[in-house]
Protein backbone atom coordinates (compact mmCIF):
# COMPACT_ATOMS: atom_id res chain seq x y z
CA UNK A 1 0.00 0.00 0.00
CA UNK A 2 1.18 3.71 -0.88
CA UNK A 3 -0.40 6.86 -0.06
CA UNK A 4 -1.46 9.39 -2.26
CA UNK A 5 0.31 12.88 -2.27
CA UNK A 6 -1.92 14.93 -1.24
CA UNK A 7 -2.25 13.53 2.72
CA UNK A 8 1.25 15.16 3.77
CA UNK A 9 0.04 18.71 3.83
CA UNK A 10 -2.05 17.28 6.02
CA UNK A 11 -0.03 14.55 8.03
CA UNK A 12 3.25 16.24 8.36
CA UNK A 13 2.18 19.30 10.03
CA UNK A 14 0.03 16.93 12.65
CA UNK A 15 3.73 14.80 12.85
CA UNK A 16 5.52 18.07 13.59
CA UNK A 17 3.26 18.34 16.10
CA UNK A 18 3.52 15.16 17.52
CA UNK A 19 7.39 15.11 17.80
CA UNK A 20 7.41 18.67 19.55
CA UNK A 21 5.01 17.73 21.96
CA UNK A 22 7.18 14.68 23.38
CA UNK A 23 9.94 16.96 23.18
CA UNK A 24 7.87 19.19 26.35
CA UNK A 25 7.31 15.48 27.62
CA UNK A 26 3.33 15.88 26.66
CA UNK A 27 2.88 13.03 25.99
CA UNK A 28 -1.02 12.41 26.10
CA UNK A 29 -1.38 15.19 23.67
CA UNK A 30 1.63 13.58 21.51
CA UNK A 31 -0.45 10.10 21.46
CA UNK A 32 -3.66 11.76 20.61
CA UNK A 33 -2.19 13.74 17.65
CA UNK A 34 0.07 11.08 16.60
CA UNK A 35 -3.26 8.95 16.57
CA UNK A 36 -4.95 11.64 14.46
CA UNK A 37 -2.02 12.17 11.98
CA UNK A 38 -2.38 8.02 11.34
CA UNK A 39 -5.85 8.52 11.00
CA UNK A 40 -5.23 11.17 8.43
CA UNK A 41 -2.86 9.33 6.63
CA UNK A 42 -5.61 6.35 5.78
CA UNK A 43 -7.95 8.72 4.02
CA UNK A 44 -5.14 9.01 1.49
CA UNK A 45 -4.02 5.37 1.10
CA UNK A 46 -3.68 3.49 -2.36
CA UNK A 47 -4.02 -0.35 -1.82
CA UNK A 48 -2.29 -2.09 -4.57
CA UNK A 49 -4.99 -3.53 -7.11
CA UNK A 50 -4.96 -5.34 -10.07
CA UNK A 51 -7.71 -4.26 -12.57
CA UNK A 52 -9.70 -6.97 -15.11
CA UNK A 53 -8.50 -6.58 -18.89
CA UNK A 54 -12.62 -7.34 -19.88
CA UNK A 55 -13.23 -4.59 -22.24
CA UNK A 56 -16.81 -5.68 -21.91
CA UNK A 57 -16.58 -4.85 -18.38
CA UNK A 58 -16.93 -1.47 -16.62
CA UNK A 59 -15.46 -1.64 -13.06
CA UNK A 60 -16.15 0.53 -10.11
CA UNK A 61 -14.64 4.11 -9.90
CA UNK A 62 -14.73 4.12 -6.10
CA UNK A 63 -14.60 2.40 -2.37
CA UNK A 64 -17.74 2.64 -0.65
CA UNK A 65 -21.80 1.61 -0.59
CA UNK A 66 -24.28 1.61 -3.90
CA UNK A 67 -26.75 4.27 -3.01
CA UNK A 68 -29.23 4.41 -6.18
CA UNK A 69 -29.44 2.71 -9.33
CA UNK A 70 -31.42 5.20 -11.60
CA UNK A 71 -31.72 7.20 -14.53
CA UNK A 72 -30.81 10.48 -15.16
CA UNK A 73 -30.19 13.35 -17.91
CA UNK A 74 -26.48 13.74 -18.54
CA UNK A 75 -25.98 16.69 -21.57
CA UNK A 76 -22.28 17.07 -20.79
CA UNK A 77 -22.28 13.32 -22.07
CA UNK A 78 -24.61 12.85 -24.88
CA UNK A 79 -28.70 13.10 -25.67
CA UNK A 80 -31.00 11.40 -23.82
CA UNK A 81 -30.55 9.92 -20.14
CA UNK A 82 -28.16 7.79 -18.96
CA UNK A 83 -27.92 4.81 -15.99
CA UNK A 84 -26.11 6.44 -12.52
CA UNK A 85 -24.71 4.37 -10.25
CA UNK A 86 -24.71 6.50 -7.13
CA UNK A 87 -21.86 5.31 -4.48
CA UNK A 88 -21.41 6.56 -1.11
CA UNK A 89 -17.54 6.90 0.54
CA UNK A 90 -17.81 6.81 4.26
CA UNK A 91 -14.42 7.97 5.80
CA UNK A 92 -13.01 4.71 6.03
CA UNK A 93 -13.54 4.32 2.37
CA UNK A 94 -10.70 4.14 0.25
CA UNK A 95 -10.97 7.89 -1.12
CA UNK A 96 -8.98 7.55 -4.99
CA UNK A 97 -11.20 7.03 -7.15
CA UNK A 98 -9.87 4.75 -10.60
CA UNK A 99 -10.95 4.84 -14.11
CA UNK A 100 -13.62 2.17 -14.47
CA UNK A 101 -12.64 1.76 -18.31
CA UNK A 102 -9.86 2.11 -21.02
CA UNK A 103 -10.07 4.74 -23.17
CA UNK A 104 -9.48 8.54 -23.73
CA UNK A 105 -10.37 11.40 -21.73
CA UNK A 106 -12.89 13.57 -23.36
CA UNK A 107 -14.34 15.92 -20.69
CA UNK A 108 -12.96 17.16 -17.75
CA UNK A 109 -15.18 19.97 -15.99
CA UNK A 110 -15.52 21.46 -12.74
CA UNK A 111 -18.96 22.69 -11.14
CA UNK A 112 -18.69 24.86 -8.18
CA UNK A 113 -21.65 24.28 -5.76
CA UNK A 114 -22.71 23.81 -2.19
CA UNK A 115 -21.11 20.82 0.71
CA UNK A 116 -24.28 19.01 1.65
CA UNK A 117 -24.49 15.46 3.11
CA UNK A 118 -23.22 13.16 0.01
CA UNK A 119 -25.74 10.62 1.09
CA UNK A 120 -28.63 13.00 0.10
CA UNK A 121 -30.70 12.86 -3.00
CA UNK A 122 -29.53 17.01 -3.47
CA UNK A 123 -26.03 16.31 -2.75
CA UNK A 124 -25.91 15.86 -6.57
CA UNK A 125 -25.85 19.86 -7.00
CA UNK A 126 -22.67 19.76 -4.59
CA UNK A 127 -19.31 20.77 -5.71
CA UNK A 128 -18.23 18.18 -8.83
CA UNK A 129 -16.27 17.17 -11.09
CA UNK A 130 -16.86 15.10 -14.08
CA UNK A 131 -15.00 13.42 -16.23
CA UNK A 132 -15.78 11.94 -19.54
CA UNK A 133 -14.07 8.66 -21.16
CA UNK A 134 -14.98 7.67 -24.82
CA UNK A 135 -14.06 4.14 -25.15
CA UNK A 136 -12.03 2.72 -27.77
CA UNK A 137 -15.77 1.34 -29.28
CA UNK A 138 -16.85 5.00 -29.21
CA UNK A 139 -19.21 4.96 -26.19
CA UNK A 140 -19.07 7.56 -23.52
CA UNK A 141 -18.45 6.98 -19.73
CA UNK A 142 -19.08 9.52 -16.89
CA UNK A 143 -17.59 9.47 -13.70
CA UNK A 144 -18.84 12.52 -11.61
CA UNK A 145 -16.50 13.17 -8.04
CA UNK A 146 -18.92 15.04 -5.31
CA UNK A 147 -17.99 16.85 -2.98
CA UNK A 148 -19.45 15.96 0.89
CA UNK A 149 -20.10 17.80 4.03
CA UNK A 150 -16.76 16.90 4.70
CA UNK A 151 -15.45 17.41 1.83
CA UNK A 152 -12.84 20.11 1.43
CA UNK A 153 -11.44 19.26 -2.30
CA UNK A 154 -11.92 17.30 -5.29
CA UNK A 155 -8.92 16.19 -7.36
CA UNK A 156 -9.01 15.41 -10.59
CA UNK A 157 -5.04 13.65 -12.23
CA UNK A 158 -6.04 13.85 -15.90
CA UNK A 159 -6.54 16.07 -18.64
CA UNK A 160 -8.87 16.34 -21.87
CA UNK A 161 -7.02 13.93 -24.74
CA UNK A 162 -5.37 12.22 -22.16
CA UNK A 163 -4.99 8.30 -22.90
CA UNK A 164 -6.60 6.22 -19.32
CA UNK A 165 -6.20 2.56 -18.49
CA UNK A 166 -8.60 0.91 -16.56
CA UNK A 167 -7.67 0.56 -13.09
CA UNK A 168 -5.48 3.31 -13.89
CA UNK A 169 -6.17 6.31 -10.62
CA UNK A 170 -8.03 9.01 -11.92
CA UNK A 171 -8.17 11.47 -8.35
CA UNK A 172 -9.67 11.79 -5.40
CA UNK A 173 -12.24 13.31 -2.69
CA UNK A 174 -10.51 14.73 0.28
CA UNK A 175 -12.75 13.07 3.23
CA UNK A 176 -16.76 11.91 3.12
CA UNK A 177 -18.01 12.18 -0.47
CA UNK A 178 -19.58 10.41 -3.31
CA UNK A 179 -18.81 8.97 -6.81
CA UNK A 180 -21.69 8.99 -9.70
CA UNK A 181 -20.58 6.54 -13.06
CA UNK A 182 -22.81 7.40 -15.69
CA UNK A 183 -23.40 4.83 -17.98
CA UNK A 184 -25.18 4.44 -21.23
CA UNK A 185 -28.14 1.98 -22.37
CA UNK A 186 -25.43 -0.52 -24.18
CA UNK A 187 -24.56 -1.85 -20.51
CA UNK A 188 -26.45 -3.96 -18.12
CA UNK A 189 -26.06 -2.68 -14.37
CA UNK A 190 -24.55 -5.24 -12.17
CA UNK A 191 -24.73 -3.94 -8.70
CA UNK A 192 -27.62 -2.91 -6.97
CA UNK A 193 -28.24 -0.44 -3.78
CA UNK A 194 -26.89 -1.82 -0.35
CA UNK A 195 -23.81 -3.23 -1.78
CA UNK A 196 -20.40 -2.62 -1.36
CA UNK A 197 -18.05 -2.22 -4.19
CA UNK A 198 -14.05 -1.96 -4.38
CA UNK A 199 -12.41 0.84 -6.52
CA UNK A 200 -10.79 -1.25 -9.71
CA UNK A 201 -11.98 -4.36 -8.90
CA UNK A 202 -16.06 -4.37 -8.18
CA UNK A 203 -17.78 -5.45 -11.78
CA UNK A 204 -20.37 -2.48 -12.05
CA UNK A 205 -22.21 -3.08 -15.74
CA UNK A 206 -21.69 -5.48 -18.56
CA UNK A 207 -22.07 -4.69 -22.40
CA UNK A 208 -25.09 -6.23 -23.34
CA UNK A 209 -24.58 -9.22 -25.44
CA UNK A 210 -21.34 -9.93 -24.08
CA UNK A 211 -20.06 -13.82 -23.35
Amino acid sequence: MTFAREAWPFVLPAALAAVALAVMRLWLPAVLVVAVAVLLLGFFRVPRRTSGGDADILLSAADGKVMTVDRIPAPELGEGSFQRVATFLSVFNVHLQRAPTSGRIVLSQYRPGPKLAAFRVAAADNESHLTAIRRDDGEVIGIRQIAGLLARRIVCYLQPEQRIDIGQPLGLIKFGSRVDLLIPDTFEILVRPGQRVREGVTPMARRKGAP
